[in-house]
């Protein structure tokens, strides 16, 4: 600001300074020209008839002839010639205009023009002039005004800045002082957002929608601890049981067996959750880290077969594998191998009569489906079943409730997805979606 008032001030100085000289000049040349002309016409003194074009003090005229003698000169300057030798040899070649100092007779300095003059057929030069006072006071007075008024201009300039730029930011700081106040205990509140719909309040409204998410991020870890810590209790809490009921005194070998028997699965129960939990931490954090290799389903099929053989044998219930030879693809063996037997852990855990293990070609695609022969999901549930810790309601003292959560979790860390349907004659469908090649 201070650079533009200086800029200005400067150039209204210089322009009224040119719009001075200019009507000087103009004023010097019409005298100049009304002078030639009686000096044309009578060829006599300035004296006779015509003080009123240079009788004035601030003004005066003089008529040299063409070796430098003065031939006629108004009161104010008598006979002291204007013009000095190589001057007069300008002038009698054309109009030249000079600036003088104080001259005889005169206080203040002066401004002359000399134009030639052929009057019966001598050269002669007028010079006309006047005193620049008027012009230097006015200059002099403009000056004072600038260096006055500018820092005048600029302090209420700066003001006015501060005042606008402290009204402008006044939201950031309320918003500032408010996000000084959120904290993990009060998650739910938001920054005040003005109501100017301006670029501030675009931020206040992007905060507060990330606060919202970040608020729903802390409250599904919250929910997500807190289930966990559920699911961990009940293993645990029986495990504890088991071990101090095989500590007590007067068992028995059967007893005894029974007891670590029942610890064993329980021990087994925590493994598969802890394991099933760090899955699902390790996707909170990001996508689940794969390890890509050629995977033949007949093969994963039978190790998962022969891996839950055994559970099935207990219920009376079999498992019905069918899956091409040749059919496979690039997937993670270890986190598919997860996924399928998380589906087969369902199906064995709530269904009922067989179950069948199979996987097909779909337009570029694989699905993998385990079906059983059970009651299938109820209606309220079948929407929610991969959700985290779901469970049917008839079916809170199964599992954990994460085994379909992961199997989602895997098939979309491979580009698929994971879906649920019942059967029309009975039973349960749960089935992978994988993509045959990874975008």
């Amino acid at each position: 600001m201070a650079l533009v008032l200086g800029a200005t001030g400067v150039f209204v100085y210089l322009r009224f300074s040119a719009e001075l000289d200019s009507t000087i000049n103009s004023g010097l040349r019409s005298r100049a020209s009304d002078v030639a002309a009686l000096v044309k016409e009578v060829d006599s003194g300035l004296r006779e008839g015509h003080q009123n074009l240079v009788g004035r003090t601030e003004s005066f005229a003089e008529v040299l002839d063409s070796k430098g003698r003065v031939s006629d000169s108004s009161l104010a300057v008598g006979r002291h010639v204007l013009l000095s030798p190589s001057e007069l040899q300008r002038a009698l070649r054309g109009p030249i205009i000079l600036n003088r100092g104080p001259l005889p007779g005169l206080r203040d300095k002066s401004r002359l023009l000399a134009v030639p003059v052929s009057a019966k057929g001598r050269e002669r030069v007028v010079v006309v002039g006047t005193s620049t006072e008027a012009r230097d006071e006015s200059l002099s007075d403009l000056a004072q005004l600038l260096l006055v008024g500018c820092p005048v201009a600029l302090i209420l300039a700066s003001l006015a800045a501060y005042g606008v730029a402290a009204a402008a930011l006044h939201p950031v700081e309320a918003m500032r002082s408010r996000a000084a106040e959120i904290s993990a205990a009060e998650p739910d509140q938001r920054l005040p957002v003005p109501p100017t719909h301006d670029e501030v309040a675009r931020l206040g409204t992007t905060l507060n929608e990330m606060l919202e998410r970040l608020g729903e991020a802390l409250e599904h870890e919250r929910a997500f601890v807190a289930d966990a810590s559920h699911e961990l209790r009940t293993p645990l809490a029986i495990l504890r049981t088991e071990l101090e009921l095989a500590l007590a005194e007067g068992r028995s070998p059967e007893e005894l067996r029974a007891a670590l028997s029942s610890a064993a699965e329980e021990t087994d129960r925590l493994s598969q959750l802890s394991e099933d939990l760090l899955t699902i931490a390790q996707t909170e954090r990001g996508e689940l880290p794969l390890r890509l290799a050629r995977v033949n389903l007949a093969e994963t099929f039978d190790g998962v077969s022969r891996r839950f053989t055994r559970r099935a044998e207990d219920g009376e219930r079999e498992i019905e594998v069918n899956a091409p030879p040749s059919l496979g693809f690039d997937a993670d063996r270890l986190r598919l191998d997860q996924a399928i037997g998380s589906m087969v852990d369902n199906a064995l855990r709530y269904g009922a009569g067989p179950i069948d293990l199979q996987a097909r070609a779909e337009d570029g695609s694989i699905e993998i489906h385990v079906r059983d022969r059970g009651e299938g999901f109820s209606e309220e549930f079948l929407g929610r079943a991969f959700e985290r810790f779901s469970r049917a309601p008839a079916s809170r003292d199964g599992g954990s409730g994460l085994g379909l959560a992961i199997v989602r979790t895997v098939a979309r860390a491979h580009g698929g997805d994971a879906h649920a349907a019942n059967r029309l004659g009975g039973g349960a469908d749960v089935w992978l979606s994988l993509p045959t090649r990874r975008t």
